[in-house]
């Protein structure tokens, strides 16, 4: 089932919302974000530019440490 949602992540500089669309299954796959639920994943920031795309693999990995923040809030949420 695809899932559309907002993830805002706070740091000393301010609130940061990234808005993502992902397909969860009920159980974990190998074809999921680290075996999980999450097959499919994209995440666009506040100037809607594509930060990370997964589909099956990784097209666009998070590449610095809030993207990771992110990934990993959307992990929590699905697991």
């Amino acid at each position: 089932m695809w899932k559309t949602n907002k993830v805002t992540i706070e740091t000393a500089e301010g609130a940061f919302t990234y808005k993502y669309w992902a397909k969860v299954y009920d159980e974990g796959s190998i074809y999921g974000i680290d075996e999980g639920r999450i097959s499919k994943l994209t995440v666009i920031d506040s100037e809607t530019r594509t930060v990370m795309n997964y589909d099956r693999g990784w097209d666009l990995e998070p590449k610095n440490l809030m993207e990771q923040a992110v990934l990993q809030a959307i992990k929590n949420i699905y697991a």
